[in-house]
């Protein structure tokens, strides 16, 4: 793929203009690949994107794997691809985009953070996001919560007080999400510039009318989705499919995940992330004596608490994720897949970033303690989603060890 790129001329250095985007691309489809095409058009920039791994933000498995989704990312448009620990993938929408938001951040490169809005007015999504790292709308947050209502909620009340009329913003998923990354910005005293693309309508893919889900939801139903993806990462899916590694539903995981579930004590539950106002007895209750995740989520289910929520605490207790995998920020990039320019930025941000850069996972060994703990777990995890994999060859151990980035030429 040909395009422009903006120089940048650093103590006598010339430095390619880069864009960050935290992404999922589950599946990547024609309304991502705009958003990437519009990002490069507009800013003349290089690509690199922070991407969940194998599970995603909303509590699920990913359809495909993370190579297969990177790997179709960088042939659909973007340069390189890192990956987000799945501690951090499995948090609220301000932890996900916190930890994105560090990593962009711990590169060095980074100019710009790219995402879509409904807005599609970075001003004022600034200027909520100003708005809600003030303590005065902690305090009302704080007071909100106290009083019984879901987070979302009470984060919308606190900014109609401090907002007004202009607090509207909020209630939005994206506009929301994008007030996470410009609030991280501040937060970690960033001088990456954010930028947002507006979006047309629900559907990610506002050429076409057909989301995400409704793709995922093609292939559990055994269809074709692909006139709604770009050719190359198509390709890449397909044959994902025809090694019988894909596609991936948590549905396919149900006794497992009912078995470690009912293995999990107490004490257990009660270390998960978000496990507050006796949320971790309720699973340990029901843990343990319903038939099926859905009933198990059904009965935990109140008007406090979102289901996605509820979802990733089920996750995580199933690959032993607790709150204190994600206290502290993101300790490693790890590289999933990248094309020329993308084995350049990788070069650039060698140089310039303090945090170990993992291509080859056995460099994993050689971490910290902390970082090494939790490759270990993200390791785990990918051997518990392999489980669900449709050919039962591909359901073999230890892959996380044996996968090195995917490279297109």
């Amino acid at each position: 793929m040909q395009y422009n790129i903006k120089i940048n001329y650093e103590h006598g250095v010339i430095r390619v203009a880069t864009a960050g985007i935290i992404c999922e691309y589950n599946p990547i489809h024609l309304g991502h690949v705009k958003h990437i095409e519009e990002t490069r058009q507009r800013l003349d920039c290089a690509i690199v994107c922070v991407m969940s791994g194998n599970f995603v933000q909303r509590g699920d498995f990913a359809v495909f794997s993370k190579h297969a989704r990177a790997e179709a990312a960088v042939s659909s448009g973007a340069d390189l691809i890192l990956e987000l620990p799945t501690p951090y993938v499995l948090s609220s929408a301000e932890g996900f985009a916190k930890a994105g938001v560090y990593l962009l951040n711990q590169l060095g490169i980074c100019d710009y953070i790219s995402f879509g809005s409904e807005s599609g007015d970075v001003d004022a999504l600034k200027e909520a996001a100003g708005a809600i790292v003030l303590d005065k709308a902690d305090t009302l947050t704080k007071d909100w919560l106290n009083k019984g209502l879901p987070y979302a909620q009470a984060r919308q009340k606190a900014a109609e007080a401090v907002l007004g009329s202009k607090a509207e913003i909020f209630l939005t998923p994206n506009n929301l999400l994008g007030i996470e990354y410009i609030k991280a910005i501040y937060e970690l005293d960033s001088t990456i510039t954010p930028f947002t693309i507006k979006r047309v309508g629900d559907a990610h893919d506002s050429a076409t009318g057909v989301s995400g889900s409704a793709l995922r939801k093609m292939l559990f139903l055994g269809e074709s989705p692909w006139l709604h993806m770009p050719d190359e990462a198509a390709s890449v899916y397909l044959e994902e499919m025809r090694k019988g590694s894909a596609p991936v539903f948590i549905e396919s995981a149900e006794l497992a995940i009912l078995s470690r579930l009912r293995a999990t004590s107490e004490d257990g539950f009660a270390k998960l992330p978000g496990a507050a106002e006796g949320l971790d007895r309720r699973f340990f209750k029901y843990a343990v004596t319903e038939p099926t995740v859905d009933l198990i989520l059904e009965k935990i289910k109140t008007k406090r608490y979102a289901m996605s929520r509820l979802r990733r605490m089920l996750l995580c207790a199933c690959l032993g994720i607790t709150a204190e995998d994600s206290a502290q920020p993101p300790p490693y990039l790890r590289v999933l897949a990248m094309n020329s320019v993308g084995r350049e930025l990788l070069r650039d941000i060698r140089e310039r970033t303090s945090l170990p850069i993992i291509t080859k996972p056995a460099a994993a060994h050689e971490l910290s303690l902390h970082a090494r703990k939790l490759f270990y777990k993200e390791a785990a995890a990918t051997d518990f989603y392999a489980l669900t994999y449709p050919d039962e060859k591909q359901r073999v151990g230890s892959q996380e060890w044996k996968t090195s980035p995917r490279v297109v030429e």
